[in-house]
């Protein structure tokens, strides 16, 4: 494989470091400080980098975005998360839909939705599945148990439908305009067989924000409670076919197509981007403070440190790439989930190690180390659980 990456690739790698490195990485700190979780968002930050196509660059040209391949996205989630994680996150969140969009939605929706996505820069993207009572059991529901799983209901009335429920920590619930929900519109049926997907604009009757959800890491990023009360979503709404929504949403394990296929890279590549932030400040702060008489990086413990800290790395982005590349050749494989996976434990223990080689410092809260393990630390909860192992573990076996 030739991973040589081309001049509009690197082009879009050097604009995504500039942005990270003059605008994001001065903020990041100070909104991850500020105590309450809403007024940690920054609308001009997400302003500035929708200028410079951060937010649709997922979006197919003929309707207004970039069109970019998946090598180039990323690339640009990992430099984005070298400055913050957590606004890499914020617009990574909307190419996942975008896919979703372009994959999975008629010629009428896409007109109908990507040209205000496109327009508005601040415009945002999101898709509900996770409730106060189901989470895991959706990713991997019991076989033949028709109570496992979401219980938002769906019915229809004429030419709509009515939705009761609610679900919960929903990115960018707070602060998104349109969001992909899954709903029961058969509950006889188990999760697989009787679930629809349906698009919701926010300012759909019935359908409200709750509660933002205040968490250790990823502070910038927000995640919200959606409230449903008799909320009215037009049958036009309806993506793919009625029932057919967990197929239609990528979540039938075949990774083909949708905004699922893509979270996984999506979360290995911010997973880089941390790791690369880690290993460039350890290796500047051991060659630039001194103990003892002494640079840091003169002590074998820390030398044997940033060589493993680089070694797990380079690791990591030679799996980020391959499965980006992967995606770009429609060769499809189990290889996005393994890298995950992978992702998970390099970006712990790579953070670990930098909080290691920082030394006491390191353990006080408004640190940046401290910032970095909390980010990291999100993954074991969003992806690279056990759960989430064993349904790559069962791909495998087929």
């Amino acid at each position: 494989m030739d991973f040589t990456l081309s001049n509009e690739q690197r082009d879009w790698q050097m604009t995504a470091r500039k942005f990270a490195d003059e605008e994001i990485r001065p903020i990041s700190l100070a909104r991850d400080a500020i105590p309450t979780a809403h007024e940690t968002f920054d609308w001009e930050i997400v302003k500035k980098g929708s200028k410079l196509g951060f937010r649709t660059m997922a979006v197919p040209k003929e309707y207004g975005g970039q069109g970019t391949d998946f090598v180039t996205q990323a690339l640009v989630m990992a430099e984005l998360a070298r400055a913050d994680s957590a606004i890499s996150k914020t617009f990574s969140q909307n190419w996942k839909w975008s896919h979703l969009i372009s994959a999975s939605c008629t010629p009428e929706q896409k007109a109908r939705f990507l040209k205000p996505f496109v327009e508005d820069d601040t415009y945002l993207l999101g898709k509900g599945i996770t409730e106060p009572s189901a989470g895991s059991d959706n990713r991997l529901p019991p076989a033949g148990d028709a109570k496992a799983g979401l219980k938002l209901r769906a019915e229809r009335r004429g030419d709509e439908w009515i939705l009761n429920g609610e679900k919960c920590f929903i990115a960018n619930a707070p602060v998104g305009k349109l969001f992909f929900i899954d709903a029961r519109t058969d509950p006889s049926v188990p999760l697989k067989q009787g679930t629809t997907l349906f698009l919701v604009p926010r300012d759909t009757p019935g359908f409200r924000i709750g509660k933002v959800f205040n968490k250790s890491g990823w502070r910038f990023y927000q995640n919200g409670e959606m409230i449903f009360e008799d909320a009215r979503v037009p049958h036009a709404n309806v993506v793919g076919e009625v029932n057919g929504g967990v197929k239609k949403a990528g979540g039938s394990g075949n990774d083909t197509t949708g905004g699922d296929i893509f979270g996984d890279l999506e979360l290995c590549a911010n997973a880089l981007g941390i790791c690369d932030d880690a290993c460039q400040t350890a290796l500047h702060h051991a060659r630039t403070v001194k103990q003892g008489g002494q640079y840091l990086f003169e002590q074998q413990l820390v030398q044997l440190a940033i060589n493993r800290m680089h070694m797990l790395t380079e690791a990591l982005r030679s799996f980020v790439l391959r499965v980006a590349w992967e995606h770009d050749m429609k060769i499809h494989s189990c290889n996005a989930g393994l890298a995950m996976n992978f992702s998970t434990d390099v970006v712990q223990q790579v953070t670990e190690l930098y909080m290691d080689v920082r030394g006491t410092d390191g353990c006080l809260m408004d640190q940046h180390p401290d910032k970095l393990v909390r980010d990291a630390f999100i993954w074991s909860h969003l992806a690279g659980d056990t759960v989430q192992r064993m349904k790559v573990a069962r791909r495998l076996a087929h």
